[in-house]
């Protein structure tokens, strides 16, 4: 690689390891504060998970669908003197999700919190619908409550937590630290498929409802907020980061891969490619899974950061299908959930590391939800839940194993596709492992079981002077909004910790640049 960044001094320069949603946003936001930034792709575009396939019908998202929380994204682009809706165009939704169950019931979520009790009390009666109208309240106060001290918070700990508990102990009840989400829901909710419905918000974070804590109904609150489409797949928004952060000044590398991550002592100073190219720096952001670090993959250097993700359990994977088709079958929305039968049993079949037998499919309709009418080939991303690769064998039966699962389990709903998509079409958890190393097909990062799991995850700083962590598999946890807090956090910890060290003489470290 030759590289066209200006030879400053390193203290100018931050390298981003990887071109996610996170290092995306901080390779923005630090560009904007006059760093000279280089970003370091190993794939051929930016995104990371927020991809996208080709097809007859134009690129289909094959990541990330839900834009929630858009707050944050405003005040990314606001940050570096934008708006937001003069780089994407994004559509409101008034469906939140439309939901299937076999039984032949059928429930749509609407943005107007009034509008979704009356469609649950039209559902389920009107003791369901007072159960929502409570169960809305719980998750608006537990969002609040610990919106601050853990998600807006660079490095959250159990005092602070403590503390926001100790002023407003009537979050105990709401939090119900003794029970899982999924017997939470069982005191909340009559009825079994509501449960089953707000159960799922757990595998927004790659967790099972019978094993998270029910803390995680907080993540209704999100969706609750306001859910919206952008126009023309959500890998727009990662295009629209990069083409920003390249105008304020950042230099984009794909196809270029980190191999080693050079220290001396306990202070970062550059990393080698594969090709052999060194470039130097004291600031280097990681935006890949920490896993990748704790098991030597950049050099033993590193091996220090996040050494509990070689231990403690991965999150779900996922086996994710992107394609064009003509459907036939019930309306759908943008956003839809085909429900399993028995709701206990996919989460049995997934802690045992086997696909369901019986899978809750997602399907997202990507030119549904918008003004216009959707053409005659639509794009589609249907997801369904996979163990992560430490309980999973990949063999060559699982294409035509998940194809068969997949799609005779939307016929029995009515669902068809014109054409049926073919093996190219799919992402395994294999996969997903070879694209993002050392994940073992884990979308998540860690898995959120356990009450004190979001305390586990790595932070933004780590051990080595120098080096940062964004994405989601740090603080403060997966998804799209929580990614980019996560770029918040490292972007303020590297201007923070440049300033500090200012005054500081530089070290040197001999080659710069230099291409071998």
């Amino acid at each position: 690689m030759k590289s066209d960044t200006p030879l400053l001094d390193t203290r100018d320069r931050v390298l981003v390891v990887g071109a996610g949603i996170a290092g995306l946003a901080a390779a923005l936001r630090l560009a904007h504060a006059g760093l000279a930034v280089t970003v370091l792709e190993r794939h051929a575009g930016p995104g990371g998970k927020m991809r996208a396939f080709p097809s007859d019908a134009g690129p289909v998202d094959a990541g990330p669908t839900v834009l929630t929380m858009r707050g944050v994204f405003d005040a990314l682009f606001a940050s570096v003197g934008t708006r937001l809706e003069d780089h994407i165009d994004l559509v409101p939704q008034d469906i939140l999700a439309r939901h299937f169950w076999p039984d032949g019931s059928r429930l749509d979520l609407f943005a107007d919190e009034a509008r979704s009790r009356a469609a649950i009390h039209d559902f389920a009666g009107d003791r369901a619908a007072r159960q929502f109208t409570r169960f809305c309240a719980r998750a608006r106060r537990l969002f609040a409550a610990f919106d601050a001290p853990m998600m807006q918070a660079a490095a959250p700990s159990s005092l602070a937590l403590a503390a926001t508990v100790a002023r407003q102990p009537n979050l105990i009840p709401a939090m119900a630290p003794l029970s899982t989400l999924a017997q939470s829901l069982a005191r909340q909710f009559d009825d079994p498929r509501l449960r089953q419905l707000f159960g799922r918000y757990a595998t927004y974070v790659g967790g099972s409802p019978y094993q998270s804590p029910a803390l995680l109904s907080l993540i209704w609150q999100a969706e609750a907020a306001g859910v919206w489409v952008v126009r023309g797949g959500m890998h727009r928004l990662a295009q629209s980061l990069a083409t920003l952060a390249s105008a304020k000044g950042a230099h984009f590398h794909y196809g270029t891969h980190v191999s080693r991550i050079e220290t001396e002592g306990a202070q970062v100073r550059g990393v080698t490619l594969g090709d052999g190219t060194r470039l130097a720096a004291e600031h280097i952001l990681f935006n890949g899974d920490p896993r990748a670090l704790a098991s030597g993959l950049l050099g033993p250097a590193a091996t220090a950061v996040a050494p509990q993700t070689m231990k403690l359990p991965r999150s779900l994977s996922a086996q994710v299908w992107a394609f064009a088709a003509t459907p036939s079958g019930p309306d759908l929305a943008h956003h839809n959930v085909f429900f399993a039968a028995d709701a206990r049993s996919e989460f049995e079949d997934l802690r045992a590391g086997r696909c369901p037998r019986d899978p809750t499919i997602y399907v997202c309709a990507q030119d549904r939800g918008l003004p216009e009418h959707p053409p005659h080939r639509e794009r589609f991303e249907i997801i369904l839940n996979a163990p992560p690769l430490d309980g999973l064998t990949q063999t060559a039966e699982d294409f035509a194993s998940c194809h068969t699962r997949t799609f005779q389990t939307l016929a029995a709903f009515g669902l068809r596709f014109n054409p049926l998509p073919g093996e190219g079409t799919l992402t395994t958890p294999a996969r997903f492992d070879r694209m993002f190393p050392a994940s073992l097909g884990s979308l998540y990062g860690q898995s959120p079981h356990g009450m004190t799991a979001g305390l586990k995850r790595p932070t933004a700083r780590t051990p080595i002077r120098g080096l940062y962590l964004a994405g989601g598999g740090a603080h403060p946890g997966a998804g799209v909004p929580m990614a980019t807090l996560s770029a918040r956090h490292a972007a303020e910890a590297i201007l923070n910790d440049r300033i500090s060290i200012s005054t500081c003489p530089p070290m040197a470290m001999p080659g710069g640049i230099s291409t071998a």
